[in-house]
């Protein structure tokens, strides 16, 4: 039994699929993604694009489609890439079957809008033939002309009943290797709509507020919809969608699941907001500190308190702490414990060095585990 009750949170139980290598849902780590917003055509940019992604530990990477000329250049990308792509489709089916051929490991497309029911299953062969699988996307901007007849207006019940007459014609096709999204740019709507989708269906959900808004303004509308429904156990992939760089999404998508425990990556750093007890410049340490630490993937907790206030209590829970102290003098903790004090001057440096070691420390017992194991195994 948890000692921290309140904290657990129980995911929904879905079926499991695979973009590539990369398992999404039936319990397996909730996967950050992003989408490229280069012209993909352009080869270089959109590759530098997805490795600066994948460097901020993206797992699945979109990228549009929307022209055969597209789709051929999409072929040199995904050779030069570590990370799953997924192919972005809307209306012309023979997009999907060159993305497939090309070596997209996904593909994003809403079977009912490619045409007649041959067209269907020559994508759903493709994606078969080259081990894809697919994403229905639905979006309160796009949906079918009956289905804003019957309702009026887009709504829960409506992006729902979209994406499972989707679902079916895929699932009538023999193809059960899809996550389903239910997007929209309104919090309300699309919170209740991923809820809804979630009681009727066990296949992986994709979320995401769409069309967020810019780096701050989006950040926190795309937290409050994609934080609820994470705290809810709903959801398997999540997509923060930004007017921003792409590598900014990936560093809201790990914040938002960091938050929530779910998923840990990189250093997470807990400081105050400063005030007039403090000790040294607390804005400024964390800003310095944010940009020093940025290369550690490795999950190592920190606390920056300017005062004694809360300091020793934050830095009990932290695997390194800093409390301010007076006379230019502050107080480090290590594993929640009083160790040593730093000279102002040196604190930055010394932190830094601080979590570099524990970082490697945590990755050396992570390889000499593996270790064990693999012996254990091979007897």
């Amino acid at each position: 039994m948890s000692l921290r009750p309140y904290r657990d949170i129980q995911r929904r139980t879905s079926r499991q699929i695979h973009v590539g290598s990369v398992p999404v849902g039936g319990g397996a780590p909730i996967t950050v993604q992003t989408m490229t917003n280069t012209l993909t055509t352009d080869v270089v940019g959109t590759v530098a694009q997805i490795k600066a992604a994948e460097e901020a530990g993206c797992d699945i990477v979109r990228v549009s489609c929307p022209d055969e000329e597209s789709t051929a250049a999409l072929r040199h990308i995904v050779r030069q890439v570590r990370v799953p792509i997924v192919a972005d489709i809307h209306f012309h089916y023979k997009r999907a079957i060159e993305a497939a051929k090309a070596g997209a490991a996904c593909l994003r497309i809403n079977p009912g809008n490619i045409g007649n029911a041959q067209r269907v299953k020559d994508v759903v062969q493709a994606a078969k033939d080259h081990n894809c699988s697919m994403r229905i996307g639905v979006n309160a901007g796009s949906l079918e002309k009956h289905l804003l007849e019957r309702y009026g207006e887009p709504c829960p019940e409506a992006l729902v009943e979209s994406a499972q007459e989707h679902a079916k014609i895929l699932e009538d096709n023999d193809f059960f290797e899809f996550k389903i999204s239910v997007k929209a740019s309104d919090v309300f709507l699309a919170v209740a709509a991923y809820q809804q989708l979630a009681d009727v269906c066990d296949y992986p959900l994709h979320i995401g507020i769409t069309e967020a808004g810019g780096l701050r303004a989006g950040t926190v509308k795309s937290a409050i919809g994609i934080g609820s429904l994470l705290w809810a156990g709903i959801g398997d992939t999540i997509r923060v969608s930004l007017s921003a760089e792409p590598v900014e999404e990936v560093k809201v998508g790990f914040d938002i699941l960091k938050s929530l425990d779910l998923r840990h990556r990189g250093v997470r750093i807990v400081s105050c907001p400063s005030c007039a007890r403090q000790g040294f410049n607390v804005i400024k340490t964390v800003e310095i500190l944010e940009q020093r630490l940025a290369h550690i993937a490795t999950p190592v907790s920190l606390s920056i308190i300017g005062c004694v206030v809360n300091g020793p209590g934050e830095a009990r829970e932290t695997d390194i702490g800093l409390t301010g102290g007076g006379n230019g003098s502050h107080k480090m903790y290590i594993g929640g414990l009083a160790d040593h004090n730093v000279r102002d001057d040196d604190k930055i440096d010394h932190i830094v060095a601080l979590v570099e070691k524990k970082a490697a420390e945590i990755e050396a017992a992570k390889a000499a585990a593996i270790a064990v194991s693999h012996s254990s195994a091979a007897e």
